[in-house]
């Protein structure tokens, strides 16, 4: 197992005991290269990952192993990865807080005040508001991924993540490292939020 390996599978199995990944979901991947990507495999459970429940997709989203299925959402990856060759990771989380929000929420998701803010690249404080953009589930994924493009080419993905409602988080980094930072800063947030509404404050 390589590096690239063990650093996915050690992240996947983190998030998948943090119940961030439950029942088989979620997907998670990694550039290889300007050609290439590491994905999940297919029905794999993230909190016992190990090295062989992961493949190798070129950027179209075709195995290079035929026998070999990757992730149902794996055209969205594919598609941030050509949008931007500076994306090294993208991750993809079903956590029940990110779920729940996507549903109460009409529209995109726009929060301020947390320090929190800052964990996502680009954000310098808390007094900017932030907007998360938030697609409408679809079972089409090719068409979602066209959805997501043509908000990227309209400058209208200005956080590295959005939502898909009553499905859950996409965000990404262009390293590991940062894809992670993002994914456990927009999951405080977004806990935060929640609760807040549960407080019945807006």
């Amino acid at each position: 197992m390589n590096d690239d390996s063990d650093a996915l599978v050690e992240l996947c199995r983190l998030f998948g005991r943090r119940q961030w990944c439950p029942a088989t979901g979620g997907n998670f991947s990694l550039r290889h290269d300007q050609t290439q990507m590491l994905i999940t495999r297919s029905g794999s459970d993230k909190s016992r990952l190990s090295a062989d429940q992961l493949m190798l997709c070129d950027l179209h989203g075709r195995a290079l192993d035929a026998g070999l299925i990757p992730s149902a959402e794996t055209a969205l990856h594919t598609c941030l990865y050509r949008l931007d060759h500076r994306i090294g990771a993208v991750l993809h989380t079903h956590s029940v807080t990110s779920t729940v929000l996507s549903r109460a929420t009409t529209g995109d998701l726009r929060l301020r005040g947390f320090e929190m803010q800052k964990a996502l690249a680009g954000n310098r404080g808390h007094e900017d508001e932030i907007v998360i953009a938030l697609f409408d589930n679809d079972q089409d994924i090719a068409a979602l991924a066209s959805r997501v493009e043509r908000r990227w080419h309209d400058a209208e993905l200005s956080q590295p993540g959005f939502l898909v409602r009553g499905h859950g988080l996409y965000a990404w980094g262009e390293t590991l490292d940062d894809a992670r930072r993002h994914i456990e800063g927009f999951e405080f947030l977004f806990a935060c939020a929640w609760q807040e509404r549960l407080l019945g404050h807006e």
